[in-house]
């Protein structure tokens, strides 16, 4: 029992330890966009502030262990308080800091169906929660500009929410845009590929050659790498559409590595979703669909 007991500790312990290893690791990067606009990217969704004389607006809070590192990060570019905390949705690679932020004195702003997802989600508190909520479209105007935020339906999640800086140009897409990668379509949280594709597609009224996106995951973006985004959506879309629609069986989408072949060899199966998990989300959802 003892040996037992022993083993038991010795890899609960080397497991935390680990853990905080990887934590101590993790570095915040800020990279500058416009003259008050950065993008913050460390472990999780990509944070987005505006900088200036109304104080910080936050957009998305990443995972708790890190916000020690985002606050030191923030600080390095204003000594304003944290005035607003905006989700793109409710996952925790983007609301997993909520609780601390809001510690701050900090408004959280969320889309109506985030705050019900993070109300019923047992890891996390009611301090995590949105006090701002919206159903469509909200405006903020916060230094010196508009921001304007509005809702997409049942795209990457059914809480999503994209934002756009009418002055600075820039986008934040939230998790409806993975730049160069596959994205995460969260068909268990309302998300489905047809609103994804919408999600992409609305938000491209807002793009010109000249704006900045800041993508859920992802390095910082442009114009025609949304577009180049969008094509590889839609066409994967009417490839699995083909095999649905000539009765081929979610095991056999799956395996047929040549539906993704051209996105495959540019490595868009480089991260989270893997090129099977792509194939399998699209039939699912255009099945149901």
């Amino acid at each position: 029992m003892k040996s037992l007991h022993f083993l038991f500790v010795f890899f609960f312990v080397g497991s935390v330890t680990l853990a905080c290893a990887q934590k101590k690791k993790v570095t915040i990067k800020t990279y500058k966009l416009t003259e008050s606009i950065y993008m913050l990217e460390g472990k999780g969704g990509n944070i987005g502030i505006s900088v200036g004389n109304d104080g910080v607006f936050m957009i998305d809070s990443q995972f708790a262990p890190l916000t020690p590192k985002i606050l030191a990060a923030i600080r390095e570019v204003s000594d304003k308080p944290i005035k607003y905390l905006a989700n793109t949705h409710h996952h925790g690679d983007h609301t997993g800091g909520n609780e601390n932020i809001s510690k701050l004195n900090t408004a959280i702003i969320a889309h109506d169906n985030v705050y019900k997802r993070v109300k019923n989600n047992p890891k996390q508190t009611d301090a995590s929660l949105p006090v701002i909520t919206f159903n469509d479209k909200l405006s903020l105007y916060v230094n010196g500009e508009q921001v304007m935020i509005f809702h997409i339906d049942n795209a990457h999640t059914d809480g999503d929410a994209l934002l756009y800086f009418t002055k600075s140009n820039v986008l934040h897409t939230g998790d409806t845009y993975f730049n160069g990668r596959y994205p995460y379509i969260d068909l268990s949280s309302g998300g489905s590929v047809d609103g994804y594709i919408n999600a992409v597609k609305s938000a491209m009224i807002f793009v010109d050659d000249n704006t900045k996106i800041i993508p859920g995951h992802g390095k910082q973006s442009n114009k025609q790498e949304y577009t180049t985004f969008l094509n590889m959506l839609e066409t994967l879309k009417s490839k699995v559409e083909t095999e649905i629609s000539n009765g081929k069986t979610e095991d056999e989408v799956v395996s047929n590595t040549n539906l993704t072949k051209t996105f495959d060899d540019l490595y868009y199966g480089c991260c989270f979703v893997s090129s099977e998990k792509m194939r399998r989300t699209l039939y699912k959802s255009l099945k149901k669909e």
